[in-house]
C-alpha cells in the first residue's frame, strides 16, 4: 500500500520573528527534520510552500522524495495549503503534517500505518496532534470543499474516524514562538541525538 507525505510549510512565520521552516535543529533545518520523520515510509513528500518559496527550495529542493508545491494564496489559511497538497497525493494514504512539527517520532508514523480507516489521529495523554493519516478516498472530498474550510470541521463530519493513543510528546509540539522553538531543540537534544 502506497504512502505520500503532506508538509504544510507555507505561512508567515510572524510570531516566530523568522522564517520558521529554515530555524536551525543540530544541524539542519526544522523542515528538513519534519520530512525526515516520515520519509523513509513514504513514497514521496509533498512539501507546501507559499511564502518566501525561493527559500524552501534552497532548503529541501535537493531532498530526494521531495516535490514542492505553490500555494498561491496563502492568505486563505492553513486550509488552502492543504487542498493544494493534497491535489498533488498519488498514494493510497497520506499523512498530513504541519511543517513546524519536527519532532514526531518515526514510530508514531508507523504505528498510525498500522491501522485501517479513512483518517486517523494520534493522541498524547488526551490531547490530539499530528501527523494525521488520511486514506485516498478523502482526496475528492477535500478537494471539493473551499480553501476557507478547516479540516478540523472535515474530520469531524466524518464516521470512519480512529483516534490511536502513541507514546509522543511529538504530536503536539510545534514552533509558534520562540519559546516553543527553544523547547523543541532541548527536546530533540535530549530525545533524538544519540551519543
Amino acid at each position: 500500500m502506497s504512502v505520500c507525505g503532506v508538509i504544510l510549510a507555507a505561512g508567515y512565520s510572524s510570531r516566530v520573528g523568522d522564517f520558521k521552516p529554515a530555524l536551525n535543529i543540530f544541524g539542519k533545518s526544522i523542515l528538513q527534520r519534519s520530512i525526515e520523520s516520515m520519509s523513509d515510509l513514504c513514497g514521496q513528500v509533498i512539501v507546501v510552500g507559499g511564502h518566501e518559496i525561493e527559500k524552501i527550495i534552497e532548503i529541501v529542493g535537493d531532498i530526494s522524495k521531495v516535490k514542492i508545491v505553490k500555494n498561491e494564496h496563502v492568505e486563505l489559511g492553513m486550509f488552502s495549503s492543504v487542498r493544494v497538497g493534497v491535489a498533488h497525493v498519488n498514494a493510497d494514504r497520506f499523512f498530513v503534517l504541519p511543517g513546524d512539527q519536527p519532532v514526531v517520532r518515526k514510530s508514531t508514523f508507523e504505528t498510525l500505518l498500522e491501522k485501517g480507516g479513512d483518517i486517523i489521529i494520534p493522541r498524547f495523554k488526551g490531547k490530539k496532534g499530528h501527523p494525521v493519516l488520511f486514506s485516498a478516498h478523502c482526496i475528492s472530498e477535500i478537494l471539493a470543499l473551499p480553501d476557507t474550510a478547516i479540516l478540523r470541521n472535515y474530520i469531524h463530519s466524518k464516521k470512519d474516524v480512529k483516534i490511536l493513543d502513541v507514546d509522543d510528546p511529538g504530536i503536539g509540539m510545534d514552533v509558534d514562538t520562540s519559546e516553543d522553538y527553544e523547547i523543541i531543540k532541548e527536546y530533540y537534544k535530549q530525545h533524538f541525538i544519540k551519543y
